[in-house]
């Protein structure tokens, strides 16, 4: 499901900010040029809500290197609105999903933008033998 999400959300930053904005969903090492994004899922919690239902809460942190570094902070501000819209609502396998929690803050220059996609989810477990025939006869007591 975290994979579905970050793929729903790299595809609203592509609708958004187009190709000239890269994506980037796993580290890299040589380090990143901006302008550009990074997606991670920062600390995903299920809990059981009742029988085989649980609530899984999924926090995303999208970070924004700006290109621009002399006013990196109002680059920020920027893309930090545009996010706050484009990332309410995603499709993520299909579902819609709405994006709450919003906050945003800017480190050294970069743009944390954190959102959740949270849900319910259903355990599938192991299909019980059905019986096979049931026969009945039935008959009047005189």
């Amino acid at each position: 499901m975290i994979n579905a999400i970050i793929t729903g959300i790299s595809l609203e930053l592509g609708k958004e900010f187009g190709k000239r904005y890269k994506v980037y969903t796993e580290d890299v090492e040589q380090g990143l040029k901006g302008p550009c994004f990074f997606i991670t899922c920062l600390n995903p919690t299920t809990k059981l809500f009742r029988g085989k239902k649980y609530f899984r809460t999924n926090q995303f942190c999208i970070q924004y290197f700006p290109k621009n570094e002399k006013k990196a902070n109002q680059e920020c501000n920027e893309v930090a609105e545009c996010l706050t819209w484009c990332l309410e609502y995603i499709t993520a396998d299909g579902d819609a999903m709405r994006g709450t929690n919003m906050h945003h803050e800017i480190v050294d220059g970069v743009l944390n933008f954190f959102v959740n996609y949270d849900c319910f989810v259903y355990r599938i477990g192991e299909q019980e033998e059905k019986m096979q025939r049931l026969i009945q006869k039935q008959g009047l007591k005189r």
